[in-house]
């Protein structure tokens, strides 16, 4: 019981929730929500495309995912019935009025791609100034690589072929933060190597694979003051100018 003369104030995220799949640690959620909050206002608006306003914002969007995955749900679906069930999540995840399960598809797929990347890139920025950096002597090391992510049929911008959509996602990691750095979205068609000059930094060091290996972009990566350590290919014709090895 409280002392007396005490008031002991109530937040809406002291509200337990009626029935989730797990016991909702709504600490976990305020700790993860509360970075992009404060970079919300500067973000770049997402407006509607057409006369009808969004029924489901950036912010709210943004809520609803880290919930989705914080309590490990199923399914869309289950997330969007949830949504509607529980005190929690429809006072303070969803929008007002509720969302409903076309609004939010429509969501996930066709929306927001350039706020994402912006609020990654913000994050990237406050998190590399709280994380300890480490091989700081060997400077900034950037791993590299690229991958692909299936995509539903109606995507039709995630172009690979016939019959089959893929995106293919450029990463370049921070391996003295262990964090993502930088990201990059195309179709499943699109080359990986374009992207290292976007993802590397004046002064950074770029860790990849053979497949990376083109002596041209070797050349202009130098000129760039961007530098690499690059696996090559076994026919490779070598020349060694000098050796640093004791």
């Amino acid at each position: 019981m409280p002392k007396q003369g005490v008031v002991k104030m109530h937040s809406p995220f002291d509200k337990q929730p009626k029935k989730t799949s797990q016991i909702f640690n709504t600490h976990s959620f305020q700790e993860l929500f509360k970075p992009v909050q404060d970079i919300l206002p500067n973000l770049t608006p997402l407006n509607s495309r057409g006369n009808r306003p969004l029924k489901l914002d950036f912010e709210h969007h943004m809520k609803t995912l880290i919930y989705f995955h914080l309590e490990e749900f199923t399914s869309g679906r289950h997330l969007i019935q949830t949504l509607q069930e529980d005190n929690f999540a429809s006072s303070i995840i969803a929008p007002p009025g509720g969302i409903e399960k076309s609004s939010f598809f429509e969501a996930n797929n066709n929306r927001g791609i350039d706020q994402f990347l912006e609020l990654f890139q913000r994050l990237y920025a406050v998190a590399g100034k709280a994380i300890p950096k480490e091989y700081s002597e060997l400077g900034n090391l950037v791993a590299i690589d690229g991958s692909f992510i299936d995509a539903v049929l109606s995507m039709h911008w995630a172009d690979y072929k016939t019959n089959t959509k893929k995106a293919r996602i450029h990463l370049g990691f921070d391996i003295n933060h262990s964090i993502p750095k930088k990201i990059n979205l195309t179709d499943g068609k699109a080359g990986e190597r374009p992207f290292v000059n976007q993802i590397l930094d004046i002064g950074d060091t770029g860790i990849m694979d053979r497949g990376y290996q083109c002596h041209k972009n070797f050349d202009d990566w130098q000129e760039a003051e961007k530098h690499f350590v690059c696996r090559i290919k076994n026919n490779t014709t070598i020349n060694v100018i000098y050796n640093l090895m004791k």
